[in-house]
């Protein structure tokens, strides 16, 4: 599971998006389009990695998910996407991709084309 104290952050197509909880946010309830979006990921997961996939056959389709992850980075706090990574292990895991990536572009061991 998630260690909340970890803020996750993620780089996708060149931004960085900080999904930690500052002190003064409140927690909201998850909507139902929120709670949706993180259970397509979720269940995507879990599809390939039922099918033997691992995180190879995830970049594979990678792309494809990116856009609703980012719907859920612009709709929720940080308190909020931990709670998905809590309840959601495939999300989790997808999440945790990403911000593999994301260091590994960051700190140069991904190279990336200029």
């Amino acid at each position: 599971m998630h260690n909340p104290h970890i803020p996750l952050t993620l780089l996708v197509k060149g931004d960085t998006f900080a999904t930690s909880l500052s002190s003064g946010e409140r927690r909201m309830p998850l909507t139902v389009q929120q709670t949706q979006l993180a259970e397509t990921i979720d269940t995507h997961v879990r599809q390939v990695l039922a099918h033997g996939g691992g995180d190879e056959a995830l970049l594979l389709s990678l792309a494809d998910y990116l856009p609703t992850f980012k719907q859920l980075l612009d709709t929720c706090a940080g308190a909020e996407m931990d709670l998905l990574c809590d309840r959601y292990d495939g999300f989790y895991r997808f999440a945790q991709l990403l911000e593999r990536l994301a260091q590994g572009i960051a700190d140069g061991s991904i190279p990336v084309p200029e």
